[in-house]
């Protein structure tokens, strides 16, 4: 009688919504085709628990009906809901110590594995495909990342959770914005790259997006663009902004900042009361109008996966599954033209740390892509138009922010 196959899945990386639901597809893909799956708690951590005789491979079954981990939740219908990760996860870089690298290939020796998915990011993913080239794994990667910056797929798992999370933010903090006739400055997750941005920017009608593929630096003609914008907003009758600005966009100096969004608001206040005479006129005094900085946070990676992650996640784990059992191994499950398809990590990983290397982003948006030029047709100004000559032929308000 042939043995039963035995798989391994664990999480690696930030958690997002959706990774629950890529584990319960795949331990339900895995069970009809009689398998054992094993579910690795807090990534390649669970593998030394095992090396060290903390845990036994029999803890971390996993089963349809449910799973015997202990303190964690009981049941897979239900993972699809749910945010975060039931396995735990790690974001902690390479293993540098030789002794932890020595106790997770032990760890993963003695479960037996005869295939491992690994559900993570392109840092995830390099750092686990070393370890199984190392430990001669097989292994299947599936991508999540809200920053959706996975190259060779169209979407990772979280991504469209994460737009919608902040597309609702971004409504709610508009009606603020206007009640009080404020700037509202929004800084959104993404690392170097600037889909969530993007895409939530135009779903919840802002004004302005700046990504860093567009705007890298926050120089004093962006700066001033915007100011000019935000004018001429105002002669329209629109007394308020709705300014998104992604996270990995640098300061004038070429720095990264913590707080890009409140480096902004500071820079909008200055330049405003610049370009309308310092602010000593008592025209400026009578037009101020307040500058608020939000930055959302991790509020990002939270919130119950989207219809649209839960398919994707179980498509994701179907097709990790498939290629199990094909024999394909070292592939990256990716999402094109509406399918789930693979691509082999010796195509993925060399451009993921050639980016890496030359830090740059190695799945940005394009310049030319179709979504920037839809928010240019609305008019949302991302930072490749001149604005209109209208706004700089008088002076701009002084715009106060207020902390």
């Amino acid at each position: 009688m042939e043995r039963r196959k035995r798989i391994g899945i664990l999480t690696s990386g930030g958690d997002c919504p959706g990774l629950n639901a890529v584990i319960r597809s795949a331990v339900k893909c895995a069970s009809r085709l009689g398998w054992d799956v094993y579910g690795i708690p807090y990534g390649t951590d669970g593998f030394v628990s095992i090396a060290q005789g903390r845990c036994t491979p029999e803890d971390f079954k996993l089963y349809e009906h449910g799973y015997d981990i202990p303190g964690l939740l009981q049941g897979l219908d239900v993972l699809q809901f749910l945010s975060g990760s039931i396995l735990g996860s790690l974001s902690r870089g390479n293993p540098n110590n030789p002794d932890v690298e020595a106790q997770i290939l032990d760890g993963y020796a003695r479960l037996g594995l005869d295939a491992l998915i690994v559900i993570g990011g392109d840092g995830s993913l390099d750092i686990i495909y070393k370890l199984a080239k190392k430990g001669n794994w097989n292994f299947v990667a599936v991508p999540k990342t809200i920053d959706n910056d996975v190259p060779f797929t169209e979407r990772s798992v979280g991504f469209d959770t994460a737009v919608e999370t902040v597309t609702k933010m971004l409504y709610d903090l508009t009606f603020t914005a206007a009640s009080h006739d404020r700037v509202m400055v929004v800084q959104v997750m993404g690392r170097d790259a600037g889909h969530l941005a993007l895409h939530s920017g135009i779903a919840g009608g802002a004004d302005m997006i700046l990504i860093p593929e567009l705007v890298p630096v926050l120089n004093s003609v962006v700066v001033d663009q915007i100011c000019y914008r935000l004018e001429w907003m105002r002669t329209k009758g629109r007394k308020f902004g709705l300014v998104v600005i992604s996270e990995g966009i640098k300061n004038k100096n070429g720095e990264k900042e913590r707080y890009i969004g409140d480096y902004l608001a500071d820079e909008i206040c200055n330049r405003s009361r610049e370009l309308c005479g310092g602010g000593d006129t008592a025209a400026c005094e009578l037009d101020v109008v307040d500058t608020r900085s939000t930055v959302l946070g991790h509020i990002q990676r939270s919130g119950t996966p989207t219809a649209f992650d839960r398919l994707l996640a179980t498509a994701f784990g179907k097709k990790a599954i498939d290629l199990i059992a094909q024999d394909r191994y070292d592939q990256l499950v990716v999402w094109r033209n509406g399918k789930a398809h693979a691509c082999p990590l010796e195509e993925v990983l060399p451009l993921v740390r050639q980016c890496h290397t030359e830090n740059r982003c190695p799945g940005p948006v394009h310049a030319d892509d179709y979504i920037v030029q839809v928010a240019e047709s609305l008019g949302i100004y991302v930072g490749t138009q001149t604005e209109p000559a209208i706004a700089q032929q008088g002076a701009v308000p002084a715009i106060k922010q207020t902390v």
